[in-house]
């Protein structure tokens, strides 16, 4: 959908505004989102919210700011999600992920990027947590694999790939599969962008699950990546399941 240039007027104002009370709220934040995502790639999205991480104990302050100055606020999910309202323009302040996975923590904050937001200077969030968080977003209604082999094109080769290694450690399979989704789509660049030893490393643990036995435990991790398509593994399959936690 195009943006009006009304609209476009509108949305940056309510942004401003958030921002400014953001830094008055004297809360430490950064920016996620579409907006770090533009960022990183140049790619931008029309969106009526500002996604803002934090840490778990910075929110409650935020929230109360927010409400001070006539928002309507509310804790969505007290393990990973609060929300700030103004008209049809949201706030998404997020300090976790829905699977408990990606938790907000100083090193977030030490690595984070400096940059500038409607003329605001802001935080965004670092490239490789942005790259965590999105893996795990694999639904029906919503895949991020395109935001993410967006940003590995544009930011690859700026990319910590040890530490992205390490963040996704637990669940390295989804790092594997992202770079031969990132293979097949650019088969020109791939090779610039995405280190030979972490594609290496990553089809060696891929081959030795051949020589390991099978899990004793029937487990299906499918809820990690889709909170609804795998309901019935669970329910209906007698899978046990890796997470506990729904939408």
């Amino acid at each position: 959908m195009i943006e009006t240039q009304e609209q476009k007027d509108i949305s940056n104002a309510f942004f401003k505004e958030a921002l400014e009370l953001l830094n008055s709220s004297e809360s430490d934040f950064m920016l996620g989102g579409a907006f770090a995502m533009f960022n990183y790639t140049g790619i931008f999205r029309n969106t009526k919210d500002l996604d803002i991480f934090c840490k778990s104990n910075e929110f409650p302050k935020i929230l109360k700011h927010f409400a001070k100055h006539g928002y309507k606020t509310e804790v969505t999910d007290v393990r990973w999600l609060a929300k700030i309202f103004k008209g049809d323009y949201f706030i998404d302040i997020i300090f976790d992920t829905v699977n408990n996975i990606c938790t907000v923590d100083d090193t977030w904050y030490e690595r984070a990027s400096i940059g500038e937001f409607i003329g605001i200077p802001v935080k965004f969030i670092p490239p490789e947590e942005l790259i965590w968080c999105k893996i795990y977003v694999q639904n029906r209604e919503r895949n991020d694999n395109a935001d993410i082999n967006h940003t590995l094109l544009k930011y690859g080769k700026h990319l910590d790939w040890h530490l992205l290694l390490r963040r996704l450690d637990q669940h390295w399979h989804l790092l594997l599969s992202q770079i031969l989704t990132f293979q097949f789509v650019y088969p020109a660049d791939y090779r610039e962008i995405i280190p030979k030893w972490l594609f290496d490393e990553l089809m060696r643990r891929a081959n030795e699950q051949y020589d390991l036995p099978p899990p004793v435990e029937k487990v299906c991790r499918g809820p990690l990546i889709d909170q609804t398509q795998y309901e019935i593994d669970i329910k209906e399959w007698n899978y046990k399941s890796s997470t506990i936690t729904t939408i």
